[in-house]
């Protein structure tokens, strides 16, 4: 039996009125039912009745609709409505409002349209038709699952071109609400693993070790993206621990490089109170791209071109020292189980002996740094090898499950 849900459309029904009265009559024509939630904000919804008017969600993110209309300030009211757009999508996601979302909109609209859709978890089916989905979209999806429809024309009326573009999307969205994923006949506590090409060996092992124990391992890796994704999932509460062997976006958020997470790289397996096993694993480098791409202020350091797309750049004493630091102001803030597991004689690939990038001396100023900013109930354990010998993924997955049990 085909499964039949309720799908939410939010856009600014002042301007888009016609094209949602057009792809709601083509769900509902499928046996869904549909929900809107309006984001217009200078003027009255048309063709199409909304369950959430725009004064709700100016509610959700701090105003008013007379407060925003008033101001004509369009960059303001696009902040006011994306806040309130994910607070309020959130909220009647989580008391089963929904079941996948459709939106439809130029730039400003897919903006924050895209807002709401990230508020949702992964896993809901979200599908966006935008002017802008080509080139960067990277604001648009940021770690989440969203399916992103080229509008190829301005979404702006029905005509020959949209007809086609908009149909297809209502189909997309009902074909993901009825298409239910199967249920996992294993109930395995997930892992989040992080990853990188210089820790690959490290990593497979630690997934053999742990799947063979009992548990579902997720490997990320670490791009930026990758490291954004896993703590965002954390966050949802769908890990079960952490083995974060593989810590290089801070150097990267710290020199500037191309792979950087964020600030708060580090902080959701703490705020959440999850196990947190920490490696600084590829800390001894920044990625930027081609050789022609890496700073002028980079020139004389230690560079080695991994792959025409990938330069990798050794990082200093002081940058190690300022990393350690990092670290641990981050993992004293965790609620959780935490321990700190060091590998003395390399933290990559380049990092071993007689490799491009070993230079004990600097990761040494990490390690200091690092051991004397923790607070004395986080472990700290040195393994003289490196981060690639067996003997140290045995023992961080043996530490794992010490933390786990």
């Amino acid at each position: 039996m085909t499964r039949r849900g309720k799908i939410l459309l939010i856009g600014a029904f002042d301007t888009k009125g016609e094209e949602y009265r057009f792809v709601q009559g083509l769900i509902e024509a499928r046996g869904h039912e549909t929900a809107a939630m309006n984001i217009g904000v200078m003027g009255e919804p048309r063709g199409i009745v909304p369950d959430w008017d725009a004064d709700r969600v100016a509610a959700a993110g701090g105003s008013t609709l007379e407060e925003l209309r008033g101001r004509k300030d369009r960059g303001h009211a696009m902040t006011v409505m994306s806040e309130g757009a994910a607070a309020l999508a959130r909220e009647l996601y989580d008391s089963g409002g929904f079941d996948g979302v459709l939106g439809m909109g130029g730039t400003g609209g897919s903006s924050v349209i895209s807002a709401a859709l990230r508020a949702l978890p992964v896993g809901v089916p979200k599908v966006l038709v935008s002017t802008a989905a080509s080139g960067d979209t990277r604001a648009m999806v940021g770690t989440k699952d969203i399916t992103l429809v080229p509008s190829v024309v301005d979404v702006a009326g029905v005509n020959s071109i949209s007809r086609v573009i908009y149909s297809r999307a209502a189909g997309a969205v009902c074909g993901m609400v009825e298409q239910q994923p199967e249920e996992s006949r294993e109930d395995k506590p997930i892992v989040a693993v992080t990853m990188f090409g210089n820790t690959t060996e490290c990593v497979n092992r630690c997934v053999e070790q742990l799947t063979e124990a009992g548990y579902e391992c997720l490997v990320f890796h670490c791009t930026g993206v990758g490291g954004r994704t896993m703590e965002d999932l954390v966050r949802d509460g769908k890990i079960a621990a952490v083995l974060d062997i593989t810590t290089t976006e801070w150097a990267d958020q710290l020199c500037g490089g191309v792979f950087a997470a964020g600030e708060d790289r580090l902080d959701a397996a703490g705020q959440a109170g999850i196990p947190h096993l920490v490696v600084p694993g590829c800390v001894d480098m920044v990625n930027f791209g081609a050789r022609d791409t890496v700073p002028s202020r980079y020139a004389d350091r230690n560079l080695v071109v991994w792959n025409p797309s990938v330069t990798l750049m050794r990082t200093n004493v002081e940058e190690n020292r300022r990393l350690g630091e990092i670290f641990a102001e981050k993992l004293n803030a965790s609620g959780g189980k935490v321990r700190v597991l060091l590998p003395l004689k390399g933290v990559s690939i380049l990092d071993g002996e007689d490799q491009p990038f070993w230079w004990p001396e600097a990761d040494s100023a990490m390690f200091e740094a690092l051991k004397s900013g923790l607070d004395k109930r986080i472990p700290v354990e040195e393994l003289d090898i490196n981060i690639n010998d067996p003997r140290f993924s045995a023992r961080a997955v043996e530490a794992l499950l010490e933390m786990l049990a």
